[in-house]
């Protein structure tokens, strides 16, 4: 079942929020694309709030919003894109480490070769979506309405 945008909005509404800043990353050749990427945020708004806790206190739902721009580059070449990763996200957290995501806007995703519903690389996925990533990081993405953009096409 698709959380409405209109639901998500309404629970990302309110106090309590704290920065949940991204961190720069890099990934080798061939883990996402054909070449070794380097991911920077240039624009990091990004705000979460702990809605619910398992019994040991351990994040179980949290939301996230807020502005944010990732420059994804290629380490090799320097092409370089800035992609709005500026979506608001309902994740839910299992005990064995599998997260439950519900999503509206864009969110940047990366899929391993045979590590998803995606073939292997970068991606903005935006619209109205689900993305399951199973404990051991299969990750299952469900459309409901939106577009995937991919981005190692983008800054090969």
């Amino acid at each position: 079942m698709y959380l409405a945008a209109a639901t998500l909005l309404a629970l990302t509404a309110g106090g309590g929020w704290v920065p949940a800043p991204s961190a720069p990353w890099d990934t080798p050749a061939g883990a996402r694309c054909d070449f070794a990427v380097h991911g920077e945020p240039v624009v990091d708004e990004v705000v979460e709030r702990v809605l619910a806790t398992h019994p040991d206190g351990s994040a179980r739902t949290v939301a996230y919003k807020g502005d944010l721009v990732v420059r994804v580059s290629n380490t090799g070449t320097g092409t370089s894109y800035d992609a709005d990763a500026s979506g608001s996200a309902l994740i839910t957290y299992g005990t064995d480490g599998s997260q439950h995501w519900k999503v509206a806007g864009p969110v940047l995703v990366g899929f391993a070769e045979n590590g998803g519903t995606l073939p292997r690389g970068l991606y903005i996925v935006d619209g109205l979506y689900t993305l399951d990533i199973s404990a051991s990081g299969y990750k299952t993405l469900k459309m409901q309405a939106g577009s995937v953009d991919a981005l190692c096409e983008r800054i090969d």
